[in-house]
């Protein structure tokens, strides 16, 4: 039995959920969102609860229940404080600006790289070496801080690139040189 998708969610002050034409709605301070309820599911609102049953115990339905259950629960997370990643720039002369909807980076490569941003989406430049990525979609913030690391990804060796604030990049040792021969 699944027992994240047993668990019932608590939807805050100032978040409405509500459940009409087979899908979830969630509207909240900072947006809303929707989603398409799978036919083996049913979403029961309740006060100030969310509950999502499933309608027999086939394997696919056990696993959609959970991850299902845990989508609307991130939902409602979004909408109501949202979510963020911070990416920090490592090395000689790697920077940022922000301009409009789009990221201006240097990082060491013989041409500047604009990184277009998506709508839900918004970044901000502290310094110039942190980017913080902000929305309410927590794949969607997820996937967009990805594709900004994957621009430059740290090395092993000296642990230059853009990493997660809080990634901890295991250095490897170099080459050892030969010892003189005297």
């Amino acid at each position: 039995m699944s027992r994240i998708g047993q668990s019932k969610i608590t939807i805050p002050d100032g978040v409405t959920v509500s459940e009409r034409n087979g899908q979830v709605m969630v509207k909240g301070p900072k947006g809303e969102m929707k989603a398409v309820i799978p036919a083996r599911l049913a979403v029961q609102i309740q006060e100030a609860q969310c509950t999502v049953t499933r309608s027999s115990d086939e394997n696919t339905t056990r696993a959609l229940h959970g991850t299902f259950r845990k989508h609307i629960h991130n939902m409602v997370q979004g909408v109501h404080t949202g979510f963020q990643k911070v990416l920090e720039l490592n090395g000689i002369g790697y920077r940022v600006q922000k301009q409009g909807k789009s990221l201006n980076f240097t990082l060491g490569y013989s041409h500047p790289i604009k990184f277009m941003l998506v709508d839900a989406v918004d970044a901000t430049v502290e310094k110039q070496t942190v980017v913080t990525v902000k929305g309410i979609d927590r794949a969607l913030v997820g996937q967009v801080a990805a594709n900004i690391r994957s621009l430059r990804p740290p090395e092993r060796y000296k642990g230059k690139g853009i990493k997660y604030a809080d990634e901890i990049i295991k250095k490897k040792e170099g080459k050892s040189g030969k010892a003189s021969a005297g």
